[in-house]
């Protein structure tokens, strides 16, 4: 059933939630985009008896061709507010599966505002994060311990310490990190929170401990409540392996919890990599940011990790809500009470990156490094005084090179990591 999905004098209204797709197919595109729409939205691959004429006005609609992108409009009664599984499963579900399709690509969605009302966002969003650490005009300095699996509790929570008290605001578990029988969560949570502790009082700076929850739904709420009664004021969440349903439920519980929630993006680049086929991270950004994400992991540019200058800048911006679309222009800028998330920058990051990161996306970022500080020839401590001695320099105006005269570890910092390229 692919009759009358397609009318490209249609104009989307306000209330419509619009995707642009990115095809290959061995029909013309006309047709191909037909089959998206229909699998979409109400229809099925013949047409059936059971379709009474009023489904026409529930049928998604194709209303741009522009070879090899299209444009598909969808009614905002297809979806149930505030499901998001609900909403993917329509609009990135079985279509990547058709024969009819060689290659499919999401990659961008226009969320009408009634939509995003359905929602809750982030609780704490970036001017929140500022505010609990107290750092309001420059990048947020952050370490992953390292190494990410192995350490016993208190080894890591030695290593964490070693990276607040070297200038760090931030540290967090690495993805992988969970409750393996060679660090338990509740040991290393603990541990770890006292370091945290030892460290504010040391240097007289407000430091996060981002402790990975993820974790089978129920699970994962215990281990949250367990880092809030332990006195914790972050988390992290592995948001694609956890899941968009398990994802909900802690932003749910979140509105007692009040735990900032960073999220980290392990897996994505198995549906976001290839540029023809899958959904591209800007959505899967704004799927975070809808769900109530405060801090997602976008890309380095400069970094160990995949991804292009163009697509990191197009999803901070589109989570700082300065995103306009490159293609097509939105109907509905306007996110409502949706805040704008922390964008976190991290993989293969050292002190070397971090003037060109600045410039290329400002200052409203977290730098996280993992081996880039732990990795330094002084050690952890040496390693985090570079990593901020670099976000200072940045910020006072002066080159690496310039700053590094004054500065040691930044100085040896650049030495060193300039001979790992």
């Amino acid at each position: 059933m692919t009759n009358g999905y397609v009318d490209l004098k249609y104009e989307p209204k306000a209330t419509d939630l619009v995707c642009e797709f990115k095809v290959k197919s061995k029909l013309p595109l006309k047709k191909a985009a037909e089959h998206i729409a229909a699998e979409s939205s109400t229809g099925t691959w013949v047409d059936v008896l059971t379709a009474p004429p009023y489904l026409r006005n529930l049928s998604a609609k194709v209303f741009y061709i522009k070879k090899p992108y299209v444009r598909i409009a969808y009614p905002i009664e297809l979806f149930e507010p505030g499901n998001m599984p609900n909403i993917l499963s329509s609009v990135a579900g079985n279509i990547f599966g058709m024969k009819v399709i060689d290659a499919l690509r999401l990659e961008d969605i226009q969320w009408p505002l009634e939509l995003k009302q359905s929602f809750k966002g982030p609780l704490f969003g970036m001017e929140g994060v500022r505010k609990i650490v107290g750092v309001k005009d420059r990048p947020l300095c952050g370490t992953i311990v390292k190494p990410k699996l192995g350490l016993n509790a208190n080894d890591h929570a030695r290593v964490a310490y070693e990276a607040w008290v070297g200038g760090c605001d931030v540290v967090k578990d690495d993805e992988n990190l969970s409750n393996q029988k060679f660090n338990k969560f509740e040991e290393r949570v603990e541990a770890t929170l006292k370091a945290k502790e030892k460290a504010e009082r040391e240097t007289g700076e407000k430091k996060l401990y981002l402790a990975n929850v993820t974790a089978e739904t129920n699970e994962m709420l215990k281990r949250a409540k367990y880092v809030k009664d332990l006195g914790g004021e972050s988390i992290m969440v592995d948001v694609i392996t956890a899941g968009w349903s398990a994802l909900q439920t802690l932003r749910d519980a979140n509105d007692d919890l009040r735990l900032i929630l960073h999220g980290h993006r392990a897996m994505h680049a198995a549906f976001t990599r290839n540029p023809d086929h899958g959904i591209s991270m800007l959505v899967i950004a704004d799927v975070c940011k809808l769900i109530g994400i405060d801090q997602l992991h976008i890309g380095t540019i400069y970094g160990k990790m995949e991804g292009g200058k163009r697509e990191v800048v197009l999803i901070e911006e589109e989570i700082e809500m300065e995103h306009v679309g490159e293609r097509f222009s939105r109907l509905s800028e306007y996110w409502g009470h949706i805040k704008p998330m922390f964008a976190v920058c991290s993989g293969g990051l050292h002190p070397g990156h971090v003037e060109k990161l600045v410039k290329t996306l400002g200052k409203s970022i977290i730098i996280q490094a993992g081996g880039g500080i732990h990795g330094h020839p002084g050690g952890t401590i040496a390693g985090a005084k570079a990593m901020r001695q670099a976000i200072d320099a940045v910020m006072e105006g002066y080159t690496l090179k310039e700053y590094a005269k004054t500065h040691k570890e930044l100085a040896e910092a650049l030495r060193y990591f300039s001979k790992k390229k």
